[in-house]
């Protein structure tokens, strides 16, 4: 072949190359600036990151603002992830051969942005710390970041220790923003965190919520969670209790936690299904306040599900059965012995190994072999695999009937005391000016809240394009 002719098919092969990048290169920036115009069509964008429970503070929040009359979508990303319309309906994240990537949050923004709401609610999906900042400047570009806790999880990524998960969740912060959390124990790293980015650190108060406002949800949930929707929903100037009425009829996530009763044999079995808190903090924390509503009660009976590629988590839930003092453990998976290992020797005694495949008619089997009349059962660790064959099985069982609870004497009627005397009271000094609110410093007025008109919503609502079920 002649030189001439070999130089030709290289340069146009350079050329066809150079336009092919050339032709990428403007379609990145076509998206790219379609995304931001997208953002700016959504007033207030909310971040939620985080270890435990995004996935029920993003649907609390949507909630909450839902029912103080703002137009809101939402997307979670937990156990199962959904797309939650204006409406309070939702769809699946479809996903292509089922992996999930922080890309998928561009289709979620256009899709959003067609409805023209006033918020916007997205859970954090990305693990490693610089993909958790690049979500925050480059997709979300929230106005108000949440970072409900910091646990020990994700080590690998975001650790070694506590104090480096921290800093890595704080990557999300928003520039110039507000962050609100509930994270008490590390909140000076948080602070000095927020000071870098000159954002505003809100902390919401957990005591703050009464149980008789916790008794409004049928489903299981913590005063942390509620507290920081309720601080983002204050931050939007919704009242405290229009957020109360829309997280009450908020739906829950698919993992969230529930108490079960079965009955089998005239035996009653009470099952708490613990397997998404899958870090030993979290585990012990809804452990206690499933024991405090009185949810479950003693015997107590649990299992605890292993895997071989979380080794070391197999020993966290191992070494937290001091903390429980079950009636009696059951192992499930391989290997169990990295769970046997971390089990005081006070309590090898009450260990049933059902280590290696079974099927879930023997493990239920199991289970019961050990009930006397009544117990509940406790799930912890991981769900996958011989987990998820021990919740398909004990689902067949027949329900029991949720047990009505005694009635409870009215209280004796108070002594009757006499008035005191009226009291001339000087007259109270001018009132101050009112503070703007903190939501009006950063960002200036506010979409709509206590202080602005609020239109009807079939004026308000712009209905979006039509649904396709199972795409996004």
């Amino acid at each position: 072949m002649p030189v001439n002719e070999t130089s030709a098919d290289v340069l146009y092969l350079y050329v066809v190359l150079v336009l092919a990048c050339l032709a990428l290169l403007v379609a990145g920036v076509r998206e790219q600036r379609t995304h931001y115009v997208n953002l700016r069509a959504i007033p207030t964008r909310v971040l939620v990151n985080g270890i435990r429970g995004k996935s029920s503070i993003t649907r609390l929040c949507a909630g909450a603002l839902r029912g103080g009359g703002l137009v809101t979508t939402a997307k979670t990303t937990g156990t199962a992830a959904r797309f939650i319309h204006p409406d309070g309906s939702e769809e699946p994240v479809y996903r292509k051969f089922e992996i999930a990537n922080v890309v998928e949050q561009i289709g979620i923004v256009r899709r959003a942005a067609a409805y023209r709401p006033n918020v916007l609610v997205m859970e954090c999906m990305a693990v490693m710390p610089d993909l958790q900042e690049i979500n925050q400047t480059k997709l979300i570009q929230s106005t108000i970041g949440v970072l409900c806790n910091v646990r020990e999880d994700h080590l690998a990524e975001m650790g070694p220790t506590l104090d480096d998960v921290a800093r890595s969740l704080s990557r999300s912060m928003p520039i110039g923003g507000i962050c609100v959390t509930a994270e008490r124990e590390r909140l000076d790293i948080l602070r000095e965190e927020a000071a870098k980015r000159d954002c505003e650190l809100v902390v919401a108060d957990p005591e703050s919520v009464t149980d008789e406002e916790m008794s409004g949800f049928d489903w299981i949930t913590f005063k942390e969670n509620v507290a920081i929707a309720l601080a983002v929903a204050d931050l939007l100037q919704v009242n405290r209790q229009s957020a109360l009425e829309g997280m009450w009829a908020a739906p829950p996530d698919p993992g969230v936690l529930r108490v079960h009763s079965y009955l089998s044999g005239g035996k009653r079995l009470r099952f708490a299904n613990v397997f998404a808190a899958n870090d030993p903090e979290s585990t012990r924390m809804n452990v206690e306040q499933l024991r405090g509503q009185g949810a479950i009660d003693d015997p107590m009976h649990v299992v605890i599900n292993c895997r071989p590629d979380r080794v070391e988590r197999n020993a966290q839930m191992g070494a937290l059965i001091a903390d429980l003092d079950p009636e009696r453990v059951l192992l499930l998976g391989e290997p169990t012995r990295s769970a046997r290992t971390a089990i005081g020797p006070q309590w090898q005694e009450r260990v049933l190994d059902l280590g290696g495949s079974r099927t879930g008619n023997e493990l239920v089997a199991a289970v019961l072999d050990g009930i006397d009349q009544h117990a509940s059962l406790v799930a912890i660790g991981n769900i996958h695999g011989q987990g998820e064959l021990l919740i398909e099985a004990l689902s067949e069982l027949p329900q029991a009937r949720t047990e009505e609870p005694p009635p409870v004497p009215p209280p004796p009627p108070p002594p009757v005391r006499m008035p005191p005397p009226p009291v001339r009271m000087p007259a109270p000094p001018p009132a101050a000016p009112q503070r703007p609110h903190s939501y009006q410093r950063h960002f200036g007025e506010l979409p709509i809240g206590r202080h602005a008109p609020v239109q009807p919503p079939q004026t308000r609502r712009r209905t979006g394009p039509p649904r396709r079920q199972g795409r996004i």
